[in-house]
């Protein structure tokens, strides 16, 4: 059996404490100006990878974080499982019961902001594609769907976070943008599942209708008879199982399983731990302590790894297309505000606050990051458009919470 030699392993233990160390130390820093620890993360990235460390210092860059050999799978590996578990956590945030309380104004804003982002994104990449730099392997249905799903993403942790730090979470405001954010997530990788999955061109990926149905019956079966299965077990698992040991294994044991299952048959792998994440936080019987410390461990530990791992492979100097952000940019703003805003005042909101409500759907955040960096790691998007995305999301997350503040103190 292969293992890594000694040189191998204390690599890896220096690069991934190098990782740690300088991602933590840069996002507290970054928090004493207001700044998302998801910046001070990305920045740490593009420090540590050839955008500076790697120019200044190339042969120290590749032999504390190669490209290839076993220290590189090793890391990869690592990634993979911070990638799966970002989306379980992220999927832990969607309560189904908060969706359906808001009723007729929650449904009006949510599917205009999931539509008019989405088909103003697939038309244009269809019709222009060059505009994008779509390479001729890459199919244009494929294309599109991606395309078109990163507009209409949204990025439900950041926005929590937003709506926290402005005490509007429990307003109706704040509940109404939550409810749309979390349908936007749940049927945005829905789509995205689909896209990879026929990217990837494995078992089921060969047939479109096919993985659309195997995708609508785990979700199905998992947020009906799964959720109560669970709702079942949670009782006892938190009062006979040691705490918070017990949770915290047993829910991330669940969260590979379903990731492993939805591998199998072709999907992709965030799937299966975004819809044990929701079936999971649904659960009334999950406490709000096991909620966090779940969140903790991943957001502090693997979060960052995936973060900053993200700089290591990519040159964000080399690769800066100001043109193609400012596209990006500015369909991606359009799409979502306009899209937003629109449902909210049709579901019977004065324009302030629809236009508020559009802002805060606005915010991106790593949702937008993870879908960019998956798809650029499938081969669907070039390096420049993965920037650009990568820009995209950190500039609407900075700037929802003061545009919100802005709109709303006229009032």
């Amino acid at each position: 059996m292969a293992e890594l030699s000694h040189h191998e392993v204390v690599v890896l233990f220096l690069s991934i404490g190098i990782l740690l160390l300088s991602s933590r130390l840069l996002a507290e820093l970054g928090r004493r100006f207001s700044l998302p620890v998801v910046m001070g993360e990305m920045i740490v990235g593009i420090l540590l990878g050839p955008t500076v460390f790697g120019f200044f210092a190339p042969d120290l860059f590749n032999s504390l974080f190669p490209s290839t050999g076993p220290v590189a799978i090793s890391l990869q590996a690592i990634v993979r499982l911070s990638v799966v578990m970002l989306l379980f956590v992220a999927g832990m945030e969607v309560q189904l019961p908060v969706m359906l309380r808001q009723g007729r104004l929650a449904l009006s804003t949510s599917l205009t902001s999931m539509i008019v982002p989405f088909s103003l994104g697939f038309w244009i990449s269809w019709h222009w594609p060059e505009m994008f730099l779509r390479e001729a392997h890459v199919q244009p249905l494929v294309f599109s769907l991606f395309f078109g799903t990163a507009l209409a993403i949204t990025a439900l942790p950041v926005i929590a976070r937003i709506l926290m730090d402005l005490n509007m979470y429990k307003t109706k405001i704040g509940m109404l943008i939550m409810a749309s954010a979390m349908f936007n997530d749940l049927v945005g990788w829905l789509i995205f599942s689909v896209v990879l999955a026929l990217v990837e061109n494995k078992g089921v990926g060969t047939d479109l209708g096919l993985t659309i149905l195997y995708i609508l019956i785990f979700g199905i079966l998992m947020l009906t008879i799964g959720r109560k299965i669970l709702n079942r077990i949670l009782p006892f698992i938190q009062t006979k199982f040691s705490w918070p040991g017990g949770v915290l294994s047993i829910g991330l044991g669940l969260c590979f399983l379903a990731a492993a299952f939805t591998e199998s048959i072709g999907i992709h792998a965030i799937l299966g731990a975004f819809i044990m994440g929701i079936a999971l936080g649904d659960s009334v019987h999950l406490h709000e302590r096991a909620r966090e410390i779940i969140h903790q461990f991943v957001t502090n530990i693997f979060a960052p790894l995936f973060m900053v791992s993200i700089g290591l492979h990519v040159n964000f100097i080399e690769h800066f297309d100001l043109s193609l952000i400012a596209i990006v940019l500015l369909l991606a703003c359009v799409g979502k505000i306009v899209g937003a805003s629109a449902g909210a005042y049709a579901g019977g909101l004065n324009l302030r606050e629809a236009t508020a409500v559009g802002m805060g759907m606005n915010a991106r955040g790593a949702m937008e990051i993870i879908l960019g960096t998956l798809a650029f790691r499938a081969g669907i998007i070039q390096v420049e458009l993965f920037v650009a995305l990568v820009v995209m999301a950190l500039v609407t997350s900075l700037a929802s919470g003061p545009a919100i503040k802005r709109i709303l103190a006229r009032s």
